[in-house]
């Protein structure tokens, strides 16, 4: 990583400015136009320096509460569609297979689901068993009593 990429991501660890110009505000402060910015960018994701650029909301001080990891264990003929299906969800906001890890993990489908009470994530985990329904033997949500990272790539 060269001293301009070390300023960009220097200049984004801990979020965007919150000005009406956030990117231009991050070229400025690495010392480079807004286009070479987003060339440099384009380049580090290209090579994997970086996986993605995204928003990390904060899901507790948004009011989401009650949020919790649906894992369903589903025909693996099946699950690349359903998870697509389910992925798709409003309420979903992370959905991924996963190896079995048998005989103790059954589960091959990861869902998170976030609501503003534990009823309303239950209705949401209701709504994806109903879709799941054909190709679902068993199910189960895991629910989050602390946050434990809310962070990307840091550099000192």
């Amino acid at each position: 990583m060269n001293a301009t990429d070390a300023a960009i991501v220097r200049a984004t660890q801990a979020g965007l400015p919150l000005v009406p110009e956030p990117w231009r505000a991050v070229a400025e402060s690495a010392g480079i136009t807004q286009a070479q910015l987003f060339a440099r960018l384009s380049a580090m994701l290209a090579d994997g320096r970086i996986r993605r650029i995204g928003a990390v909301p904060n899901h507790y001080r948004l009011g989401y509460t009650a949020n919790g990891m649906s894992v369903w264990d589903v025909a693996d003929d099946a699950v690349d569609a359903l998870g697509a299906r389910v992925g798709a969800l409003a309420f979903v906001t992370h959905c991924y297979r996963r190896p079995r890890r048998l005989p103790e993990w059954r589960y091959n489908l990861f869902a998170m689901v976030h609501g503003k009470s534990r009823a309303e994530t239950d209705a949401h985990v209701e709504q994806i068993r109903a879709l799941l329904a054909p190709a679902l033997r068993a199910h189960d949500v895991l629910y989050s009593t602390r946050i434990l990272k809310k962070t990307g790539l840091r550099l000192a």
